[in-house]
């Protein structure tokens, strides 16, 4: 009869893995890559790659997402101030029941 598999394709015996049952320990650490040097030349030349892939928004992108921001600015406060309303209609109902 066959045992059963992990997912990581390893052998079970039992509730462990046949390495883990047999007491064998393998590590394995990937060494860090050694760091290379990089002179400012190139470093800017680089920078200046990264900036020409930057797309950046029309003028009709940047109006709409003022405008969706601007919308959802007055919905929040709106939202806050009815919720600030009625806890202090809340508080003060509560608070008056003891007088």
């Amino acid at each position: 009869m066959a045992k059963a598999k992990t997912p990581g394709g390893r052998r079970t015996v039992g509730n462990q893995t046949a390495a883990a049952a047999s007491g064998a320990a393998t590590v394995a650490v990937d060494a860090p890559a050694p760091k290379k040097k990089t002179s400012p030349a190139q470093f800017f030349s680089q920078v200046r790659a990264e900036a020409r892939k930057i797309v950046w928004p029309s003028r009709k992108e940047t109006w709409i997402t003022s405008v969706m921001v601007f919308i959802m600015v007055l919905i929040a406060s709106a939202f806050f101030w009815i919720v600030d309303t009625g806890l202090g209609f809340a508080s003060r109902f509560i608070l008056g029941l003891g007088q």
